[in-house]
């Protein structure tokens, strides 16, 4: 397969599996859905790609090295930014929310990553994973709330 459409395939998992954490978050109503996270994980994934492959034709020399992993680097304090606006704080009620949209934010830019980095079953594995805590978790504290309540 040429390289060209070797990217284009990471890119495209990058964005599915990204869009399909977003889909939960925006089922259950949440500050960043299905768009934001399709973007955050395609956009990873293009910039382990341009970070991996876009310098091949840059002289290398001892005195200019170029390390891949800067930009990936630059994509986790990046994603900062973007999950920093969607936690706010609830002064009436003295309550957080967001913190867990953040974190999907968070891990779905590394999923964008592995894809990038052509890490497909990692990637697919963490969505898998991603997934299966969200729902397994909000299924729990919803039974443990109705428990809570009845006692």
């Amino acid at each position: 397969m040429d390289m060209t459409w070797e990217f284009v395939l990471r890119i495209f998992v990058a964005a599915l599996l990204g869009g399909a954490i977003g889909l939960e978050r925006e089922y259950r109503a949440k500050e960043a859905g299905m768009r934001t996270h399709f973007l955050v994980a395609l956009g990873s994934a293009l910039f382990m790609i341009v970070s991996a492959y876009g310098f091949e034709g840059a002289l290398s020399t001892p005195e200019h090295r170029w390390d891949v992993s800067r930009v990936a680097a630059q994509v986790v304090s990046g994603i900062g930014f973007i999950g920093a606006g969607t936690i706010i704080f609830h002064k009436s009620e003295n309550v957080v929310r967001g913190l867990t949209t953040a974190a999907g934010l968070w891990v779905t830019a590394a999923i964008g990553l592995a894809c990038g980095g052509g890490m497909y079953i990692l990637a697919t594995a963490s969505t898998f994973l991603v997934l299966v805590g969200l729902e397994a978790f909000n299924y729990f504290l919803k039974k443990f709330d109705k428990h809570r309540s009845t006692t």
